[in-house]
């Protein structure tokens, strides 16, 4: 029988579309292995869209199979899927230890887990929370296993952290190796965005600071703003409102700069090294832009909704400038040997081994 990889996934306003990004992303690189796939999805109608069949990011249709759980984060699996040498990636905001039992006796990967919950799964993919730079040795040994840095057990469940499991799309991994890195003495263009549903209601407070920025600051720029709920203000000449971008992640490196928050986009950017500010859309969030920010990859803005807009629009309007040219430079360079695009292979990987074994 096949190796099944089912992706246990929410999409709601708080949590948006990228666990369907890289769910759909892992798919391709399981089933070029041999395996099949599904995506079990709970959450608003966008999930019943996916559970349909349809792909949110293109015209076409899923790769795999999906079906519809319910509309909470918590709908079970249904027990038709819990059969032998079946893996569940559960890639959800929130887990819990019951969530975890119910799904057994399924094998159990988890991405992401600020809880104890992981402890009674198989294994958990920590790309950000425990820190993402990790040495490769030396290798210690733990209760008789060959142990490197960036892996520890946990009771039964094997850790791996670090930036070498975040997951981007093939197409991120295509557009880094023909990234010409020509940074501009002064930012040109820069791109705003906060995810698609943009729950926070970031844009709004940062169309404020941008018309600021170019009024007061003095920046020469121009700015796209990416805001699905619109803003109450007039558009300012110099700042483009979209509601979305058709695949975002290829438009990109059209831009000299992103202003974002803590997720795919961030990824995205530090593996093509374009130079990136953030603020957290919640405290989660910050936690991450924080941890990638001491590594010196990105510019830390605080808490979104907590911060002081004054503060934030004198950063920004600093960073922006040609004074932080050779600052911009060095983000470039570290974001991209953190993220180098192959976290995608690495993950499958894992879950390959976990489903034969």
């Amino acid at each position: 029988m096949q190796p099944h990889l089912i992706f246990r996934v929410h999409t709601d306003r708080r949590s948006g579309l990228g666990h369907i990004s890289k769910a759909l992303t892992l798919a391709d690189h399981w089933h070029n292995m041999g395996g099949i796939t599904t995506i079990a999805i709970s959450g608003d109608d966008r999930a019943r869209q996916i559970a349909s069949g349809k792909d949110p990011f293109s015209e076409s249709h899923l790769p795999c199979s999906a079906i519809y759980l319910g509309k909470t984060i918590d709908s079970p699996l249904p027990e038709y899927l819990k059969y032998e040498n079946a893996v569940v990636l559960v890639d959800l905001w929130d887990i819990t230890e019951d969530q975890i039992r119910d799904m057994r006796p399924l094998k159990i990967a988890i991405m992401e887990d600020d809880s104890n919950a992981h402890e009674n799964a198989d294994i958990l993919f920590q790309p950000y929370l425990d820190g993402i730079k990790w040495n490769r040795n030396p290798i210690r040994i733990e209760n008789g296993k060959k142990m490197r840095p960036y892996e520890e057990q946990r009771k039964n469940c094997r850790v791996l952290k670090g930036a070498s499991y975040i997951v981007l799309s093939e197409m991120t991994a295509q557009l880094r190796m023909h990234r010409k890195q020509n940074l501009p003495l002064n930012v040109k263009k820069l791109l705003v965005t906060f995810g698609g549903t943009d729950g926070s209601r970031l844009a709004p407070r940062a169309y404020e600071i941008m018309t600021k920025v170019i009024d007061e600051n003095g920046w020469d720029g121009s700015c796209t703003l990416l805001s699905p709920g619109g803003v109450n203000y007039l558009e300012s000449p110099r700042i483009t409102i979209l509601s979305e971008i058709q695949n975002l992640t290829a438009h990109l490196p059209e831009f000299d700069a992103i202003w974002c928050t803590g997720g795919t986009t961030l990824a995205d950017c530090l593996c093509l090294g374009i130079p990136v500010i953030a603020w957290g859309r919640d405290k989660r969030r910050h936690k991450i832009i924080d941890c990638i920010a001491r590594e010196g990859a990105c510019i830390d803005l605080g808490l979104g909704l907590e911060t002081d807009m004054v503060a934030v629009q004198e950063a920004l309007a600093h960073w922006l400038g040609p004074v932080e040219q050779e600052s911009r430079h060095e983000q470039s360079a570290i974001g991209m040997a953190l993220v180098d695009g192959s976290g995608a292979s690495r993950v499958t990987d894992e879950l390959w081994e976990l489903a034969k074994n």
